[in-house]
């Protein structure tokens, strides 16, 4: 008889996004892993796979959990650009205050594991198109509202949006000064005036 599981999936795994969102993907170990997420070696293999396996359901659940509170926020005001200006600004908030988890495991793991694994790849593409999907509907609201000019390209918008993000991550990981990352996102939401 197999004994039942002594930990929760979802709270292991939310420890295993934490080790590799801190350390990356090649410099986490599976005994980081192992201590980090309070688990036995065959637990982790049993449950999750291999470093790999763990690695993607660990994107999955960051996508899940992470990437979908920025989305909410997309949704959270009443003004479409209120929402969008709320959105950038939380992300500053974050990196100015997440420590050792600034920056984003998307674009970490874009940067380490994109060019080299297919599925990380792929991956880290349904991401970002969610990101875009989740532009796009508030850039539609916001011209809905007439918030926009009708002339704006909601799709290129929404591109531009999703790389601008991408670039305050980067930018914000390796020089986290408020009034920098403030300006930047100043200079994208001006992208969106009438």
């Amino acid at each position: 008889m197999a004994r039942p599981k002594a930990f929760v999936t979802d709270e292991a795994l939310d420890k295993a996004v934490a080790v590799f969102w801190e350390k990356g993907y090649e410099a986490t170990s599976i005994n980081d892993l192992v201590e980090a997420m309070g688990i036995r070696r065959g637990s982790l293999y049993a449950t999750f796979g291999n470093k790999q396996q763990l690695f993607l359901k660990s994107l999955e659940r960051y996508g899940q959990v992470v990437v979908q509170q920025f989305l909410d926020i997309l949704d959270s005001q009443p003004s479409a650009l209120e929402s969008l200006a709320l959105f950038f600004a939380q992300l500053v908030e974050h990196l100015m205050t997440a420590g050792p988890l600034s920056s984003c495991l998307v674009t970490n793991s874009a940067i380490e594991r994109g060019l080299r694994d297919e599925a990380t790849q792929k991956y880290i593409l349904y991401l970002l198109n969610s990101l875009e999907k989740g532009f796009y509907k508030v850039l539609k609201r916001a011209q809905d509202k007439a918030e926009i000019s009708e002339k704006v390209d909601l799709k290129s918008m929404a591109l531009f949006l999703t790389s601008s993000m991408q670039g305050l991550l980067v930018v914000g990981k390796v020089n986290p000064n408020r009034e920098i990352l403030e300006s930047i996102n100043k200079v994208t939401l001006s992208a969106l005036q009438k």
